[in-house]
């Protein structure tokens, strides 16, 4: 039996290796279309289940138990499939909406408890083709929650087959002891009535079996810093964040409130937790794109300069890879932070992480340092667009380098929901400057864009 499913196996994946890249994604797609009919036609049939005694009679409790033990479903499987099969019996276009693709079993589920005859076919449509944190701000609007008071509580040691820690329930307010323990911080504005700054002064003695630093808990609080915060939309433009930091961040933190006990008497924690960012940002970018110039008073340089850059001979140098700081801050705010890599059907990247200066036209045939011929790439489209242009041999003279797209094209609308979200900046609401929150941090950090 294993020889034959062996057998089977390997017959299939040297089908698919002599496809071409069009038939494979062809069939893909066509995979992915009739596996989204599948689940629609699942969940109108669990729909009707539910309305009888089947499973009862057959000897399980519940719609949930036999989803799991008859139909192998898994927990969360069985558990969106129902709830979304209970909401597509009171708004049947459900039905049509998960067969095309247009939300998703997770989208009806967190949307549900919110339809209602009047607002359904509205809500519906806004959540089409969103991921789960756009739903979530979706739910956050239609449902606001009142904001929740910042809080720390002391990680325990987490043991071998234990759940990690990091739940959505607000966190215990105990003031960790001096021991360099983590803590798990939820940085949020006060509650109305909740006493403001209380996210390190929180009275009281730890809880029973509440551990000192430990040869377990650095670890533990090394497992939790490389998992992403969780981010929960509360209301609009409010949200709750929750980490876990280490006891030396902790300190940093009490200390920074207490030093700017004469600008906010009150402690807020936001407040504080933005400055730092702010500050941050500044100094990140004053690095970056190299802010500092000599002057004749001051002897160190200040403020952005491209004659400076010039000075030292590291713009216009033709045999120079070097792209000059100017040029940086133009293409970074042109790009808007983001990967510009436009694939065949004009879908921007859009990546944030790990981003470097692309040369448009390679550099190794005559591409110039200009804000022109830079353009921002995730270090894996970077790595892709030098694979093409190169593959085929050298770049015969003024020639573009083979490519999908137009890579420097920029989409004239960005998705931004608020200043901070779980997902980064997500939504699209601009202000009366026509720019996302994300474009009018960006510039207010690194400076307008100079077209050059």
């Amino acid at each position: 039996m294993l020889e034959t499913t062996r057998g089977t196996q390997d017959h299939l994946r040297l089908s698919l290796r002599r496809l071409s890249d069009d038939e494979l994604v062809a069939r893909l797609k066509g995979l992915a279309a009739r596996e989204r009919r599948a689940t629609a036609l699942l969940v109108a049939h669990l729909a009707e289940l539910d309305t009888r005694d089947v499973y009862l009679r057959a000897g399980y409790s519940s719609l949930f138990t036999y989803c799991r033990e008859v139909l192998a479903l898994s927990e969360d499987e069985a558990y969106n499939r129902i709830e979304a099969a209970r909401t597509s019996r009171r708004f049947p276009v459900i039905l049509d909406l998960l067969a095309a693709g247009e939300v998703r079993l997770t989208t009806v589920r967190l949307l549900g408890p919110h339809l209602t005859p009047e607002n359904h076919l509205q809500v519906l449509e806004s959540a089409r083709a969103k991921s789960k944190a756009e739903v979530q701000e979706i739910v956050a609007r239609l449902s606001p929650r009142a904001d929740i008071p910042a809080s720390v509580r002391r990680v325990p040691e987490r043991r071998p087959g234990s759940r990690p820690v990091g739940s959505l329930e607000p966190p215990i307010p105990i003031a960790p002891s001096s021991a360099g323990g983590g803590a798990v911080v939820s940085p949020t504005s006060a509650q109305a009535g909740a006493p403001a700054g209380s996210l390190a002064g929180a009275a009281g003695p730890p809880s029973e079996g509440a551990s000192d630093a430990r040869p377990g808990a650095a670890a533990l609080g090394v497992a939790h810093r490389r998992r992403s915060a969780e981010v929960t939309p509360l209301s609009p433009d409010r949200y709750r964040y929750q980490l876990t930091i280490g006891g030396s961040t902790l300190d940093k933190l009490r200390l920074a409130r207490d030093m700017l006990r004469h600008a906010l008497p009150s402690g807020d924690d936001e407040a504080i937790l933005d400055r730092a960012l702010t500050a941050l940002l500044t100094d990140l970018a004053r690095k970056k794109f190299g802010a500092e110039r000599k002057t004749a008073s001051s002897g160190r340089e200040t403020g952005w300069s491209r004659q400076g850059a010039v000075g030292r001979g590291r713009v216009g140098a033709e045999d120079s890879r070097h792209v000059p700081a100017p040029v940086k801050r133009a293409v970074w705010v042109r790009d808007l932070g983001r990967c510009a890599f436009v694939g065949t059907d004009g879908r921007r990247c859009g990546e944030r992480a790990f981003l470097e200066f692309h040369h448009v036209r390679p550099y190794a045939v005559g591409g110039e340092a200009s804000v022109k011929n830079i353009a921002l790439r995730c270090r894996r489209h970077n790595g892709y667009e030098a694979r093409v242009s190169f593959a085929r041999g050298p770049v015969e003279e003024g020639e573009q380098p083979a490519r999908t797209g137009n890579p420097t094209r920029v989409p004239g609308t960005m998705t931004a929901t608020s200043r901070a979200t779980a997902s980064g900046w997500g939504g699209s609401s601009r202000g009366r400057s026509g720019t996302t929150p994300w474009e009018r941090v960006l510039r207010e950090q690194v400076g307008p864009a100079e077209a050059r």
